[in-house]
């Protein structure tokens, strides 16, 4: 390959990285994130922590990456700072021991911020691409990310060419870039289909130290075939946007959708599938399993998003089918997919999942029990807050049934009632839009409550109703938190 880069292995590159910088890498969702300069960055952190020495880096994504990025890293206890979303187990138990700082950002937000020089000195962009054109410019991987903010603010850049993941990528990317305040535009998409940048990413040639030449797969995404509450969770979400659609509300082709990732999402997929829509339309985060699927069968016509996170099947299918699949997928820098603006202008039908919800209708989607991290609010704020309509979903029950994920207290707040306008569990859909706070309070604990729980559910709404302070939103303070606690003991809520 000839290039007017230095070509170094993944262990001389890891050398150009030193103990308290920042490192800001490409991936989002397991894919499009470098594989082999990571691990040998903690091969040489583990080694200087062998002697004595510490060596711990900032790191900066687009989202969560893989095993052998966040895994690697902070199994040897090499981060010191991590945004703006993961989802690895060892950086999660890191976080949640304090061994590591973690700053929960809305992934729209993390590339102006990291503009700005709120999270201090980009040091090193280490950024994977498939390929460098002859005159520098760079064909992006299956993810986008924050891929440009970290190529222009980075002092220097490392970049892994991965020649294992399909040329044929090539063209799929629309890379628009967002300038900052006050000169600032608005972003001329109208449609989930609108392409308003170029198919590749640019760097300033003098910045980049090195290129590592890499042949690496991206982590496959496994699923599970949804189970019994997932297919009656997407059942009530295809009632009502059915529902909406007699009524007028949302054409008969439905409006763009997002959906977050997870087997629920995939089952909300396969019921659209299956279901009396056609020409719908995407503008979400990650093309998961069940959109490519609705992709194949014709009744998805287009999908934009930033990244691609496939099953080892599903992967298989879109390399054979590429060429095709190019013509319906559009992937974009995450600061695009997830902007409040676009989101706003196309009326987006916004789905993602919860940990728990609370009668008032107020959501929490990254605490459990109030204290401990599971990933990340990730763009589920972007979209909620400026979608058409903004749906919430989860089974009723946790820990085998000994948790409520209907609660009267939410123990962490992501999205507020003034947020979520659906609610939905196996048991039923709450509508929750026009009601005022008593009204839900009663929608969600009918429809959305395990029978298990209801009656305790209700009987708190009665008490706190005669005794509260005040009965627009009557609470027992005394008492709000009692399920949490009883958890937190070992116990049934």
């Amino acid at each position: 390959m000839a290039l007017p880069f230095p070509i170094l292995t993944a262990e001389e590159a890891a050398e150009l990285i030193q103990n308290g910088q920042n490192l800001g890498v490409s991936g989002f969702t397991g894919s499009g994130h470098p594989k082999e300069v990571p691990q040998a960055l903690a091969r040489r952190i583990e080694a200087a922590t062998g002697r004595g020495e510490t060596f711990r880096v900032g790191l900066w994504t687009g989202a969560s990456t893989a095993p052998e990025m966040d895994g690697e890293l902070f199994k040897v206890n090499g981060v010191s700072m991590r945004l703006p979303y993961q989802s690895d187990p060892d950086c999660r138990n890191r976080i949640n021991a304090g061994e590591a700082f973690y700053t929960d950002v809305h992934l729209s937000h993390s590339a102006q911020n990291a503009a700005w020089g709120h999270y201090g000195r980009l040091d090193v962009a280490l950024i994977e691409v498939v390929a460098i054109k002859e005159d520098g410019r760079l064909v992006p991987s299956t993810s986008v990310g924050n891929n440009p903010t970290w190529l222009d603010i980075a002092d220097r850049v490392i970049l892994e060419v991965n020649t294992g993941l399909n040329p044929r990528l090539e063209g799929m990317h629309d890379i628009y870039r967002i300038a900052l305040p006050p000169h600032r535009q608005p972003i001329p998409i109208a449609r989930a289909d609108d392409r308003v940048g170029e198919p590749y990413l640019r760097v300033d040639p003098k910045k980049v130290v090195a290129v590592v030449e890499t042949n690496c797969p991206d982590r496959d995404t496994q699923f599970t075939a949804p189970d019994e509450n997932s297919r009656l969770i997407a059942g009530h979400i295809l009632d009502f946007l059915q529902h909406e659609v007699k009524k007028g509300r949302i054409p008969a082709n439905l409006l763009p959708l997002q959906s977050g990732v997870g087997n629920v999402a995939n089952a909300v997929m396969a019921g659209l599938n299956d279901g009396p829509y056609e020409n719908l339309t995407a503008y979400t985060e990650v093309l998961q399993d069940g959109m490519l699927d609705m992709i194949r069968s014709g009744k998805l016509a287009m999908a934009s998003a930033t990244a691609i996170s496939l099953s080892k099947e599903a992967l298989v299918d879109f390399n054979a089918n590429i060429g095709e699949y190019a013509k319906r997928i559009i992937l974009r820098p995450q600061e695009v997919s997830n902007h409040p603006e676009v989101i706003r202008r196309l009326g987006v039908i916004s789905m993602n999942g919860m940990l728990e919800a609370d009668i008032y209708g107020n959501v929490n989607s990254t605490h459990v029990l109030g204290s401990k991290m599971m990933n990340g609010i990730g763009g589920s704020g972007d979209f909620a807050r400026n979608a058409y309509l903004s749906i919430f979903m989860t089974p009723s029950l946790a820990k085998k049934g000994a948790l409520s994920c209907i609660v009267p207290m939410v123990s962490h707040v992501d999205h507020t009632e003034h947020d979520v306008q659906v609610l939905v569990t196996e048991h039923g859909l709450a509508d929750l839009r026009g009601l005022a706070p008593r009204q839900r309070a009663r929608l969600v604990i009918e429809k959305c409550a395990d029978p298990k729980f209801r009656p305790a559910l209700e009987d708190y709404l009665a008490r706190a109703e005669k005794t509260a302070n005040g009965l627009q939103t009557p609470h027992l303070l005394g008492e709000a938190y009692d399920w949490h606690l009883r958890a937190l003991r070992g116990e049934s809520m």
